[in-house]
C-alpha cells in the first residue's frame, strides 16, 4: 500500500490559496458584485429585531465595512506626518524645489477651477433638486460642519499630534484626529528639520524608516480591500435601496456624469496641451483609479498613488512631494464636482435662487477652500463650508446622505487620477519627467507593483549588506596592515 504523500503537482490547493491566485482586480469586482447581492439579501430579509431594526445579515456586512475603514483610519495619521516630513526632507537637494512646490499648487488650482466650472455648468442645465423625490423630513444638519472661521482655526493645532478624544453616553473614550491639523504640524516639522540641518539627519532618517513600515502596514490592509467593498456597498445598498438613488436620480447622474467628464474629458485635453500620451497615462494611473474607487480613501490610496505616479517616469523625489501633499488638498471630486452640484440641490430644494455672484463664491470655495476636505473618506465638511459661505440651510446636507457612500466610490477614484495627473504635467513642464518610460507605461496588477517594490527591497537589502561586507573588509585589511606595520616596527 502506498502512503506516499501526494506530489506538490498533485496536491489540492486550498481555498485560500485558489482565492489569492485571482488577479486583484477581479477580486474588487466580485467584491463589487457580492455586494450588491448581499445588500438586496439583507433587504428582502427585513427589519430585525435589535433596537436599531437591523437584521443579522445587515449588522455582519456594517460591521465589515466599518472594520475594514477603521484600519485605514488608525493608519493615516502616523502616514500623513512620516510622508509630509519625508517628502519635505527629500527635495531638500533638489534644483528648483520652491519652483516645484509653486507649479504643484497652481495646477492643483487650474484643475480645481475646471472641474468645478463643469459641475456648475451641469447643475444649471438639469436643476437636481427641483422636483426631486426625496422627503423633506430627511433634512439634517450635520455633525461635521465647516465654516470659513472653523477652517481657519482648524489650521492651528490644539495639540503636537492634532488628536483629541471624546467620551460617549456609555463611557467608552474614542480618539479623532484633524488632518489639516497634522499636515500643518508635518509641514512646520519638515521645514524646521531642513533649518536644523546635519543634526537632523538620525530623524529623518528615522521619519524615513517608519514610513516605509507604516506603507507596508497599509499595503495589507489594502488586500482586504475585497473583503471590505462586500461590507461597505453590501451595508449601502441594504440601508438605503435603491429607492433613495431613485430618489436622487437627477443629481447622482449629473455627479457621475461631472466626474466622467473631468476624467474623460478634461484631463485627456489637459494632457494633449502638454505633449502627453493620453494612453500611456491611464494605463498607468489605473491601479490607483480602482484602488480608491474601492477604498473610499485618497489618503488610503496614496502608496499606490504614488507607486503608478513614479511608474509612469516622475522622479521619486518629487512624485514624494506631491502625492502626498495632493492627498491631504487635492480633490478634484471631493471638493469641487461634490459640493457645487451639491449647492445648487440645495438651492432648487429650497426654492432659493442663485446669480453670478454665488456661483463665483461656489469656484473660489472649490478652489481655495479645498484643504478643508483633508482626512478620510465623505466631502461633507466641504460642503457645509460651501453652504455656508451661500447661506444656504445646511439641513440640506442630510438631503443627501442616503447616496454619499455611492457618490463617494466614484468622488475618491476621481481625486486619486488628479492628484497623479498633476505629478506627471508638472514633472513634464519642468522638464523632469522620463519620457521614455512614460510611453512605455502599461497597465499592470497590483500583484505586480507588490512585487516590483519587494525586488526593489531587496535588492537595497543586498546593497546595505554588500556596502556592510565591504566596509568590515577594509577595516580588517587596515586592522591586518597596522598589525604588520607593529610587528616590523618591533623586529627593527
Amino acid at each position: 500500500m502506498n502512503t506516499a504523500p501526494p506530489s506538490p503537482t498533485t496536491s489540492p490547493r486550498g481555498p485560500l490559496r485558489a482565492i489569492a491566485l485571482i488577479p486583484f482586480g477581479w477580486q474588487v469586482l466580485i467584491g463589487l458584485v457580492l455586494g450588491v447581492i448581499l445588500g438586496l439579501v439583507a433587504t428582502a430579509i427585513g427589519p430585525g429585531t435589535g433596537e436599531d431594526g437591523a437584521n443579522w445579515l445587515t449588522t455582519t456586512l456594517d460591521t465589515i465595512g466599518t472594520a475594514f475603514v477603521t484600519l485605514l483610519k488608525a493608519l493615516v495619521p502616523p502616514l500623513i506626518f512620516l510622508a509630509i516630513v519625508t517628502s519635505i526632507a527629500n527635495l531638500k537637494g533638489v534644483a528648483g524645489a520652491a519652483r516645484l512646490a509653486g507649479q504643484t499648487l497652481l495646477w492643483f488650482g487650474i484643475t480645481s477651477l475646471i472641474a468645478v466650472s463643469i459641475g456648475i455648468a451641469l447643475g444649471m442645465v438639469t436643476s437636481p433638486g427641483t422636483n426631486s423625490g426625496v422627503d423633506p423630513s430627511a433634512a439634517q444638519t450635520s455633525d461635521t460642519q465647516g465654516g470659513w472661521l472653523d477652517f481657519l482655526t482648524g489650521l492651528v493645532p490644539s495639540n503636537f499630534l492634532g488628536i483629541s478624544g471624546s467620551t460617549g453616553e456609555d463611557g467608552s473614550v474614542s480618539l479623532t484626529f484633524n488632518a489639516l491639523q497634522i499636515l500643518v504640524i508635518s509641514i512646520a516639522v519638515g521645514i524646521a528639520a531642513l533649518r536644523v540641518g546635519e543634526r537632523a539627519e538620525p530623524f529623518l532618517a528615522f521619519t524615513s524608516s517608519a514610513l516605509q513600515i507604516v506603507q507596508k502596514l497599509l499595503w495589507w490592509v489594502i488586500r482586504l480591500a475585497p473583503i471590505g467593498t462586500v461590507g461597505l456597498l453590501g451595508t449601502a445598498v441594504a440601508s438605503y435601496g435603491w429607492e433613495a438613488i431613485g430618489q436622487l436620480g437627477i443629481f447622482t447622474l449629473d455627479v457621475y456624469a461631472g466626474m466622467l467628464i473631468v476624467l474623460l474629458v478634461a484631463y485627456p485635453v489637459l494632457l494633449k496641451l502638454n505633449g502627453l500620451s493620453i494612453g500611456s497615462f491611464f494605463r498607468g494611473v489605473w491601479p490607483a483609479t480602482s484602488l480608491g474607487f474601492v477604498s473610499r480613501s485618497s489618503l488610503g490610496t496614496m502608496p499606490m498613488t504614488q507607486t503608478v505616479t513614479e511608474r509612469m517616469g516622475v522622479p521619486r523625489h518629487y512624485a514624494s512631494f506631491a502625492i502626498p501633499l495632493g492627498a491631504t488638498t487635492k480633490m478634484d471630486g471631493c471638493a469641487a464636482i461634490y459640493p457645487s452640484l451639491a449647492a445648487i440641490f440645495v438651492a432648487n430644494f429650497y426654492g432659493v435662487p442663485l446669480g453670478v455672484t454665488d456661483y463665483l463664491l461656489i469656484v473660489l470655495v472649490s478652489v481655495l477652500g479645498s484643504a478643508a476636505t483633508a482626512g478620510m473618506t465623505g466631502a461633507t465638511v466641504m460642503l457645509t463650508l460651501t453652504l455656508s459661505t451661500l447661506g444656504l440651510p445646511l439641513e440640506g446636507v442630510g438631503l443627501l446622505l442616503a447616496i454619499d457612500p455611492i457618490l463617494d466610490m466614484g468622488r475618491t477614484a476621481l481625486n486619486v487620477t488628479g492628484q497623479s495627473l498633476v505629478g506627471v504635467i508638472v514633472a513634464k513642464r519642468e522638464k523632469i519627467l522620463d519620457q521614455d518610460t512614460y510611453d512605455a507605461a502599461a497597465r499592470t496588477s497590483f500583484q505586480a507593483i507588490q512585487a516590483e517594490q519587494k525586488a526593489e527591497a531587496d535588492a537595497a537589502d543586498d546593497a546595505e549588506r554588500t556596502e556592510s561586507d565591504d566596509a568590515d573588509a577594509s577595516s580588517t585589511d587596515a586592522s591586518e596592515a597596522t598589525d604588520a606595520r607593529e610587528a616590523a616596527g618591533t623586529r627593527a
